[in-house]
């Protein structure tokens, strides 16, 4: 069965596919064992200076079932409102009252989000997202 497709790699570039398709071929990740030799090839792909074109969509692929994998087995939880907060004040350097003074938050509340007892507002992500120059959809993630 032949399947005619606009997207064609020729000459250096298909060779240089070819190759890297016989020495680890693109299938799906079965396992975290598979997902290590994977890494090391994506690795060794990206320490090269240059890419050329076969190269290239073959790491895109490679990466692409490499996320596939990793989403369903090892999918990464998003950050609380307490673990976001503490990345910005640890990130500027600042103190939990210098946060308040600048930023116009009463100190109880941002103590609060930072033991977990309170979720950011929609105010405290206006003002945070505007006092840290972010955009505010960083911050209400969690909403």
């Amino acid at each position: 069965m032949t399947i005619h497709s606009q997207f064609r790699l020729r000459g250096k570039n298909k060779d240089s596919y070819l190759e890297l398709i016989l020495d680890f071929p693109l299938a799906s990740i079965r396992s975290d064992a598979h997902l290590v030799e994977a890494q090391k090839v994506i690795d060794g792909l990206l320490a090269r200076e240059r890419l050329n074109e076969g190269e290239a969509t073959y790491l895109d692929a490679l990466s692409d079932l490499v996320e596939t994998y990793e989403d369903e087995h090892h999918a990464i939880a998003p950050a609380t409102d307490a673990d976001l907060l503490q990345q910005l004040l640890e990130a500027k350097g600042l103190s939990q009252a210098q946060l308040s003074r600048e930023a116009g938050l009463p100190r109880s509340t941002i103590s609060e989000v930072l033991k977990g007892k309170r979720r950011f507002s929609r105010q405290m992500i206006h003002k945070l997202a505007a006092y840290f120059q972010i955009d505010a959809a960083v911050l209400a993630v969690n909403i």
